[in-house]
């Protein structure tokens, strides 16, 4: 996916676990770590917010863009409902 997630480099800046991040935030130990692991479909904004807020940092500090490999360019178009031509290069 090319949306990294950084939780836990936050939570090793601020000496804090998953478990209080998540009681801080009021979500689940395995909800917070389906977000951590990058296994998450979409957060809320509210949740971003809480995390920011209880992290002290900017959403940006917790999510950036990270492109896919090349290789997985028909398998993510694929995914994604695009068509792509055979023997197109990837983008």
């Amino acid at each position: 996916m090319p949306i990294a997630v950084d939780i836990d480099v936050m939570l090793a800046k601020r000496k804090m676990s998953v478990g209080d991040l998540a009681d801080r935030v009021g979500i689940t130990p395995a909800n917070l770590a389906v977000l951590k692991n990058g296994r998450a479909k979409a957060v809320r904004f509210t949740t971003l917010a809480a995390l920011c807020e209880v992290l002290e940092c900017q959403p940006g500090d917790l999510l950036r863009w990270a492109p896919d490999d090349p290789g997985d360019g028909d398998r993510a178009a694929h995914e994604s409902g695009a068509s792509v031509p055979a023997g197109s290069p990837p983008r």
